[in-house]
């Protein structure tokens, strides 16, 4: 059975249950600013999801204060690169290294941008572990393979936020039932701890519904 699921796009619908799922433990203040919170910009063409990182970090700089951050199973560093650029202090945690990309496009410019071959950013050579959690305001899980619940553990055991984009149930300690998917799997783990999550989409083709713990970061106003 393939259980990646990175490909595959939910509809609204499902959308609105995983919302109204985490509603539930939300204090109406918090979740009042996160209802006002665009996920893409009004007739904004979709892009392609290899434009994913460039998305979630327009988004992260709009909503939250710069903090310490972890890209858990962040590849090629390109999420890192770019919060780093923009005052956070960011950090890979992948075992398996790689070198940052030579270019991206800049999605506000529709320009491609090189990265200098001096350019680095922190890496960690070894898979994730929830006491990691304690030296950083935000864990970050972008269609990270077998991280989601024990991000989400960290989180509750450190008081960070977290951002997950779930797809892979490989490896996770628990599986969905039938009938249940993992998207709203993850949701009720969250719910359970009776720590508040939100709900947001990016405008990138396939899995593009994110689960937000803001934790104690600063939300920009």
């Amino acid at each position: 059975m393939n259980n990646c699921l990175h490909e595959k796009e939910y509809g609204q619908e499902h959308y609105a249950r995983l919302r109204q799922l985490a509603a539930e433990t939300t204090p109406a203040d918090e979740l009042s600013h996160f209802m006002e919170m665009g996920s893409w910009r009004p007739k904004e063409l979709r892009k392609m999801k290899k434009f994913r990182f460039q998305l979630l970090h327009r988004w992260l700089v709009e909503h939250f204060a710069p903090c310490r951050v972890a890209d858990i199973g962040g590849g090629k560093g390109l999420l890192a690169y770019l919060l780093q650029q923009s005052g956070w202090e960011a950090a890979v945690i992948d075992p398996i290294y790689q070198e940052l990309p030579d270019k991206y496009k800049d999605i506000a410019t529709g320009q491609r941008v090189k990265i200098g071959t001096h350019e680095k950013v922190r890496r960690v050579s070894r898979p994730f572990s929830a006491e990691m959690g304690r030296e950083f305001d935000l864990l970050i899980g972008m269609h990270a393979h077998g991280c989601n619940a024990l991000i989400v553990d960290a989180a509750a055991e450190y008081g960070c936020g977290y951002v997950l984009f779930p797809c892979c149930v490989i490896e996770e300690p628990f599986f969905p039932v039938r009938g249940v998917s993992w998207l709203e799997s993850i949701t009720a783990y969250g719910v359970e701890g009776q720590r508040p999550l939100h709900h947001f989409r990016l405008n990138f083709k396939g899995q593009n519904i994110g689960l937000c713990g803001v934790g104690e970061l600063k939300l920009v106003s």
